[in-house]
């Protein structure tokens, strides 16, 4: 969280806060994210220098108090990133130091954060890093114990049980961040379950190297490294299950990052069948075409449940028109992709003349089916078209760029989300109801809040998964907007909305029984969800395909229904 939080306030503050913008210290302890703020103009400054300007971010890990008003008084902007949990750790020590307590930091002497800590102590305090050195330490009449917020959890209570024995009357903090202390936990648990563990993180990051040190004890084989780039191909080709773990200081990106490549290095050495059916499944969401074929499975679902006989044209614009605009903009704006998914974004730069001539085919296509329904399908289609090309290019002139913020669609806060539901909205519902109808109805507006709803969550949740990546190219994505739990928890209530309102519609026969078994989507969504919030499913492409699936199974559900409905049996009641 500490981390995090120190990472999205330096990424937040070019634009928001006086430049340039510097961090006092390495921010953080991971040279790609160091890397990366370089690039977005960020320095690290390592000594005060006698005048200052711009605004300087002080680093996760805290700095003395006079270090700070020094910073403050030579001219900078201080923006205070230390982590909450360091800042608790510096108030207890501050707090018994008054009462002229002696302070015990169990850490690493030359740590920053130990040395912010021992500026809180008022000349009484003491740094330990093993049993030994706290043995030799005199006994102290008043004195507490506190640790480095990364320090190793079993040393800890080693050290906290020999106090106790031995100074009964010390007080004795366990300050240490519950999340490195899960992590260690957890490393113990999954060497009891994998043949190697990879501890991803910098080589220089103190917690990053403990978890390495434990997974080492465990006598496990441990690969430490920073980047997928670093992973040992060979000595792990003969390993059958892999454990993967991460500093605190190592951004999701990088993680998921490593967690693709592992995945699928054991499918490029399949044989047969499954190798087969792996390529086919990698191409197939490469390159928007699963993602085309569920839109015309959704419109195949929306036209039977609203009651609608001809499908075939409207199913072959949503394929053509998802599948056009899918590609575009991965082709204009897959800058986030970088980060989020490399292999995605090589496969756009090596292939790209092929795939702009697929993106204007299939659209194309999509404009000649429109067409052949009538004047007011091929107006809507076109003004879509034209509005998802519009969607990364400046459409307001220079002359007014300083007047107004927004220059381009996608500038427009979680405007992608909204944008990509509404449209996959009309094409899979409305245009079908207006090619048939010429009017709107009760059930089609219904359908459409269905088809819009699913859409929204399936492509808010993939943001989720992006934050970290869509937050370093500056997307205002909806989960970025409001935090990844009020996301998940709005993605949520979502669903249970359109279960519920599904279902009431079914039993009101406003739209086909097929409501009724549709509400299996939402379900799986949800189920989805959880299993990802809980870490039984990581962002990869095994959960990328099942997310996508989930449309291509609603055109299979309205299949089955409708073969039912004409040959196995009477209409369903329910």
């Amino acid at each position: 969280m500490g981390v995090r939080r120190a990472v999205e306030m330096a990424l937040d503050a070019p634009g928001k806060y006086q430049e340039p913008i510097f961090t006092f210290g390495p921010l953080i302890h991971n040279p790609q994210v160091l890397d990366l703020f370089k690039k977005k103009g960020i320095s690290v400054i390592n000594e005060i220098p006698s005048q200052g300007f711009g605004t300087v971010l002080i680093r996760a890990h805290g700095v003395p108090p006079d270090t700070k008003e020094a910073l403050s008084r030579t001219g900078f902007n201080v923006i205070d990133a230390t982590c909450p949990r360091v800042i608790r750790v510096q108030t207890i020590i501050r707090m018994h130091a008054r009462k002229g307590y002696t302070s015990i930091i169990i850490g690493d002497q030359n740590h920053p954060e130990v040395t912010g800590l021992l500026s809180y102590t008022e000349q009484n305090g003491y740094v330990v890093s093993s049993l030994l050195e706290f043995e030799r330490l005199p006994a102290f009449k008043k004195a507490i114990i506190v640790a480095q917020t990364t320090q190793n959890q079993d040393f800890f209570s080693r050290l906290k049980d020999r106090a106790l024995k031995k100074y009964p009357h010390y007080k004795i903090f366990n300050t240490i961040c519950n999340s490195t202390g899960k992590r260690q936990m957890e490393v113990n648990r999954l060497s009891k379950e994998v043949d190697a563990i990879v501890v991803v993180g910098g080589k220089n990051s103190g917690n990053t190297q403990r978890l390495a040190e434990i997974a080492r004890q465990t006598s496990k084989q441990t690969f430490h490294i920073e980047t997928e780039a670093d992973l040992d191909l060979k000595a792990l080709a003969s390993v059958r299950k892999v454990g993967i773990t991460a500093g605190a200081s190592t951004p999701n990106w990088i993680i998921k990052r490593v967690y693709r490549a592992l995945e699928i290095m054991p499918k490029r050495q399949y044989k047969g069948f499954y190798k087969v059916f792996f390529s086919l499944q990698r191409s197939l969401l490469l390159t928007n075409i699963f993602v085309a074929l569920g839109a015309g499975c959704l419109c195949y679902a929306a036209t039977l449940l609203q009651g609608l006989r001809q499908f075939f044209p409207q199913v072959l614009i949503s394929v053509f028109y998802v599948l056009s605009m899918h590609i575009l903009n991965n082709l204009t704006g897959n800058a986030s992709d970088r980060y989020n998914d490399p292999e995605r974004a090589d496969f756009y730069d090596r292939n790209k003349k092929f795939l702009v001539i697929l993106a204007f085919l299939a659209g194309a296509i999509g404009l000649l089916a429109a067409m052949s329904m009538g004047l007011l399908p091929f107006l809507i289609l076109l003004t879509m078209s034209l509005t998802g090309l519009a969607y990364n290019l400046r459409v307001v002139p220079r002359f007014l760029a300083e007047k107004i913020p927004y220059q381009r669609i996608r500038d427009i806060p979680g405007s992608k989300t909204i944008l990509i539901a509404i449209a996959w909205g009309i094409i899979t519902s409305t245009l079908p109801a207006l090619a048939q109808t010429t009017r709107f109805t009760l059930n089609t507006i219904i359908v459409f809040c269905w088809a819009t709803g699913i859409v929204f969550i399936r492509t808010a949740f993939f943001d989720i998964l992006d934050m970290q990546g869509d937050r370093i190219v500056g997307k205002e994505t909806i989960p970025i907007l409001l935090g990844d739990k009020r996301a998940f928890s709005l993605l949520k209530a979502m669903l249970w909305i359109i279960t519920i309102m599904m279902v009431l519609a079914s039993l009101l026969h406003i739209i086909a029984g097929l409501g009724y078994f549709l509400i299996f989507c939402p379900v799986l969504i949800y189920i989805l969800l959880v299993a990802n919030q809980k870490g039984y499913m990581l962002p990869g492409i095994r959960l990328e395909f099942l997310v996508e699936s989930l449309f291509v199974l609603a055109g299979i559900i309205a299949f089955l229904w409708s073969f039912w409905e004409q040959g196995w049996g009477r209409p369903l009641h329910l």
